[in-house]
């Protein structure tokens, strides 16, 4: 029967919740993403866990002083602070153009030249990369950034893409400032920039999912100024 059928996987599920809460933890620390660790998790225990699990997980021990929040790639915030969240940061970038005006044909992945983008940071504007992620073909593009400034973002946009001016014609960005001169990086490589909804970034689904990957090698503290760019070119054309 259904209801019997409900006891044992409630009860398969409690059993394996300690080793669970174990490898959830463990992966935030490596900075995956709860939809990563979800997708992770379902295979190894045999039962299912949802990445907002995850995230009440989180807020529960948040709540408790521990800082697994901390270590999310783009804090969620709780439903009462959504409206206010969904209004942040949009100020500093001049002349943003949302990705509800992208052409719906980007969404389906039919066509080469439409691109995501972001960052991997050691911490708030220091150190990182700047990563770029073709849609359909997946393909890789990443530059070390000294500290997360515009200039020095959009010159290693500018020396990453143009060498493909014409081959690009959207980029899908983040709302971070240091992408707020994307104005100049779009007439430098002819491409239209755009710009996802903040905290939305299943919107830049490709890139993220790279990003979580390159954070696999480059775990949280990496001191990105020791990097160096052969290292850089060699693991993004893995």
């Amino acid at each position: 029967m259904l209801s019997d059928q409900r006891r044992r996987t409630a009860w398969k599920w409690t059993k394996h919740l300690p080793s669970m809460i174990t490898a959830v933890v463990g992966r935030l620390y490596e900075e995956w993403s709860p939809k990563q660790i979800s997708g992770f998790i379902a295979p190894l225990a045999g039962v299912g866990v949802s990445h907002q699990w995850i995230y009440y997980l989180i807020w529960d021990d948040k709540a408790q002083g521990g800082d697994l929040w901390q270590h999310l790639r783009q804090p969620k915030r709780r439903s009462k602070h959504r409206t206010q969240a969904k209004s942040s940061g949009l100020g500093k970038i001049p002349n943003r153009i949302g990705i509800e005006h992208r052409l719906a044909e980007v969404e389906n992945r039919r066509f080469i030249g439409h691109w995501e983008g972001d960052t991997v940071l050691q911490g708030h504007k220091h150190s990182g990369l700047v990563t770029l992620v073709e849609r359909r073909s997946e393909y890789l593009l990443a530059a070390r950034l000294p500290r997360g400034s515009a200039e020095l973002m959009k010159a290693a946009m500018i020396r990453l893409l143009k060498p493909r001016r014409g081959a690009g014609q959207t980029i899908t960005l983040d709302n971070g400032s240091e992408f707020a001169v994307h104005e100049a990086v779009s007439k430098a490589v002819t491409a239209a920039t755009y710009f996802c909804d903040p905290y939305c970034s299943g919107q830049r689904r490709t890139n993220e999912n790279t990003n979580g990957l390159i954070r696999q090698y480059f775990p949280n503290g990496t001191y990105f100024r020791q990097v160096t760019m052969a290292s850089c070119a060699r693991w993004s054309a893995n």
